[in-house]
């Protein structure tokens, strides 16, 4: 009985590995990938005297609302704050350039 115990742990450690890999080799360790979502495109502002919406990225969304992991922080008659990770961006309606402040 010791002896068919003893055959069996060998090959309990074989079966984890694989058959047709090269001696001493292992898989590769896997990373974790980050992304970055884009910043969204400010296509529009709307303000009915009340409240503003705007458009980014095709979503209407209001102040506190969210597009691609940003949020709405501000919105003004030419540009949006928008926020993430502690981090501001001001989109300009019909600026070339996107301001970090």
């Amino acid at each position: 009985m010791v002896l068919c115990g003893l055959c069996g742990l060998p090959a309990q450690a074989r079966e984890s590995q694989d058959p047709t890999a090269p001696l001493g080799w292992q898989a590769p360790k896997r990373t974790q990938v980050v992304t970055h979502a884009r910043l969204p495109n400010l296509q529009g502002i709307f303000c009915d005297g009340q409240a503003c919406t705007v458009i980014l990225s095709g979503q209407s969304v209001g102040l506190g609302g969210r597009v691609n992991g940003y949020v709405v922080s501000a919105i003004g008659d030419e540009s949006v704050v928008v926020s993430r990770g502690g981090r501001q961006w001001r989109l300009d309606l019909f600026a070339e350039n996107i301001k970090s402040e």
